[in-house]
């Protein structure tokens, strides 16, 4: 009988939300808020009979739909994109989330809806609909101009931000409470999840999904799709995240892969099926009562966000270099909520953490600001020519003299060369920030099985002392891999540091000694710096001092002996990692700054008179093309050159800095001092 009721139900959800969308897509409305209405027409609380009988079932399903969407958005995630995105698109967001969310909170707290609805309130709001403007501008036609790309890059990093308050309104809602430690534990907690799920689904799933392809079977792709969807979306579960944030994160570790084409394709049908039923269960929850009851928060909401979204993207795209015919289409072409916050407001429900009126709400804001999307959009040009002729033309000069002086300094300033080097050093302390993130995990999750051991552990021994000192050791041997990487990164970080930024200029005399001691000091203090670290992860596994420093010397003796044997096991998924997030499209090899990652060791070569390299140019001795090394670097008396162009002649008396692997080296080394045979 139970199955009876629910192919019922489902029926007439599919059949409704079919019918409402056809007569949506006639109107060119966007299908989103046909679904909606379907649940309306079909919900508990529209009269005059109740046609849905199981809404637990039906709402399990939307539930899929939750994850298949967040799923779907993540795959037109990618993460090669967030490189792309600039300082206009990062100013705006910033100014957008901050000044909406300030907004909802004090309009929720004007109508007396209390702090934890006014909390979600302004959390809704903050946050555009990727699904609604991507579907407007291809409606429209005008997905390749200018002013999209800008949406686009503000609507990625809305995404990021928006997982990170996913997981932060989890925390509040579950404590009631907004402290600064609770919010900084918990930004904690999220960064290490994605550290550790976005490092290792790009080395390992990519290639999975490359091998499965491989059979040329689309059952078993789709198989293989949907159970990593599925199996990240419970592990967020079961470490107290959101089952939005898992489907996400996998859907944007997938979105590197090489078929992603082929899997957007055959994803799409599920997606939609399931998607639809998301948003029809939307609707049922909607009471229209409760809406007439509530008209005025509605239209008090829906101007704020149209409003607010325009004002603050506008001057966010504006105060990063664009011109304000640009900034004004960015503004209105974001003024609207959507899918993100459905999926907040029906956290805030979930948790019980909001009143039962705040998703009815929600969900009447959104229809409200979805349907004025394309006539905003359409009205931006008309509305920019009279903004553009109402200003007084000393406003406008200065107007337009900002936007040229940003553009002056986005274009950069200053050597190149030099630019290489900061960006060199950028480079390597993400990397070696990613190395303690990955470490920290490790610990961390061995501090949890020493805390909570399984059964099988349990069985196998009942001292807590020799459980806790296994997993300890275990732990650190799985951390010798990214602890050996970071050291030699940090001798190589060293060294570049030393080499470019003390100059004999200032240093005079002392500048060799001064070189030498920095370039000491640093990889010294960073490995000391990174060992306390780790043993304040693992305070609660260490074992008495005696047992400790026994087990260190182990350690230390095991790295020493298979360092080559660990860093080649780290570069190799370095590697991976960096071909993954390489642009297979183009073509084209990863950019000089990823290959230099991979290989961070550094030598200087002193060109000395009868030296082969001398009298000729860098592209003559075809350096790397013949060793794979590069020469980043020349000093020259008190001139320094960062990565010098081919047509630079290597002189007597030059100290070349050369990058690549230790055998690379070796052979550059022997064409730059040896005679060529």
């Amino acid at each position: 009988m139970h199955a009876v009721t629910f192919l019922q139900d489902l029926a007439i959800v599919m059949i409704v939300a079919g019918v409402t969308t056809v007569v949506f897509r006639l109107l060119k409305q966007p299908v989103v808020l046909g679904y909606i209405i379907a649940g309306v027409i079909i919900g508990p609380h529209t009269p005059p009979y109740a046609l849905i009988h199981d809404e637990g079932t039906i709402n399990t399903l939307a539930q899929l739909g939750v994850i298949l969407l967040m799923f779907s958005l993540g795959l037109e995630f990618s993460l090669r994109k967030v490189k792309s995105v600039g300082a206009p698109a990062l100013i705006a967001v910033v100014l957008e989330i901050v000044l909406l969310f300030w907004i909802g909170y004090e309009v929720g707290q004007l109508f007396g809806w209390g702090t934890m609805n006014s909390i979600f309130l302004g959390a809704m709001l903050s946050m555009s609909s990727t699904t609604v403007i991507i579907k407007v501008l291809g409606d429209l036609g005008k997905m390749k101009e200018r002013f999209a790309q800008l949406v686009f890059g503000v609507l990625i990093l809305e995404d990021i931000l928006g997982i990170a308050m996913i997981a932060l309104l989890s925390g509040v809602a579950t404590t009631g409470s907004l402290r600064l430690g609770d919010v900084g534990l918990t930004l904690g907690k999220l960064g290490l999840f994605l550290a550790v799920v976005l490092t290792a689904g790009l080395i390992i799933v990519p290639r999975l999904i490359g091998f499965v392809a491989r059979f040329r079977s689309n059952e078993m792709l789709v198989v293989t799709v949907l159970g990593l969807c599925f199996g990240v979306s419970l592990l967020a579960a079961k470490m107290g995240y959101s089952v939005a944030l898992g489907a996400f994160l996998i859907g944007a570790v997938i979105a590197e892969a090489r078929e992603i084409h082929r899997i957007e394709e055959l994803i799409e049908p599920v997606r939609d099926m399931f998607s639809a039923i998301f948003f029809v269960a939307i609707g049922l929850l909607i009471d229209p009562h409760m809406i007439a009851t509530h008209w005025l928060p509605i239209f008090v909401i829906s101007a704020a966000v149209v409003v607010g979204q325009i004002l603050t993207t506008s001057i966010g795209i504006f105060l990063g270099g664009n011109d304000t015919r640009t900034s004004l289409h960015v503004g209105m072409s974001l003024a609207q909520i959507g899918e993100f916050s459905f999926i907040i407001a029906s956290l805030g429900v979930t948790l019980k953490a909001t009143s039962d009126f705040l998703y009815p709400v929600a969900v009447a804001v959104s229809a409200l600001t979805t349907l004025s999307t394309p006539y905003l959009i359409r009205a931006a040009g008309p509305v920019a020519d009279r903004f553009e002729r109402t200003l007084p033309p000393a406003v406008a000069r200065m107007l337009a003299l900002y936007t040229e002086w940003v553009g002056r300094i986005g274009a950069g300033s200053g050597d190149p060369r030099q630019q290489l080097a900061r960006k060199l050093l950028w480079k390597w302390s993400a990397q070696m920030a990613l190395n303690a993130v990955l470490i920290a995990a490790i610990f961390v999750g061995a501090a949890y099985v020493g805390s909570h051991p399984p059964e099988a552990l349990q069985q196998w021994t009942s001292d807590g002392f020799w459980l806790r000192t296994t997993v300890w050791l275990a732990a650190a041997v799985c951390a010798l891999p990214f602890f050996v990487a970071t050291t030699k990164k940090l001798q190589a970080f060293g060294l570049l540091l030393a080499e470019t930024r003390v100059s004999e200029q200032l240093a005079g005399e002392r500048t060799a000694a001064i070189r030498s001691l920095i370039a000491g000091v640093v990889p010294i203090a960073g490995t000391v710096a990174l060992g306390l670290f780790v043993l304040i992860l693992s305070a609660t596994l260490l074992p008495p001092w005696h047992v400790l420093t026994f087990l260190l010397l182990v350690i230390v003796l095991l790295g020493w002996s298979l360092s080559r044997s660990f860093h080649r096991v780290y570069t190799s998924g370095q590697a991976a990692l960096i071909e993954t997030l390489t642009d297979k499209s183009s073509g084209t090899t990863p950019p000089m700054g990823a290959r230099v990652l991979a290989d961070s060791n550094l030598k200087i070569v002193p060109i000395v008179a009868g030296s082969p390299a001398a009298g000729h140019l860098i592209r003559e001795l075809e350096l790397r093309s013949r060793t794979g090394a590069s020469i980043v670097a020349l000093e020259r008396g008190e001139e320094r050159l960062i990565n010098p162009g081919p047509d630079e002649e290597i002189r007597v008396g030059d100290r070349v800095l050369i990058l690549g692997h230790a055998d690379q080296l070796a052979s550059a080394r022997s064409i730059l001092t040896a005679p060529q045979p």
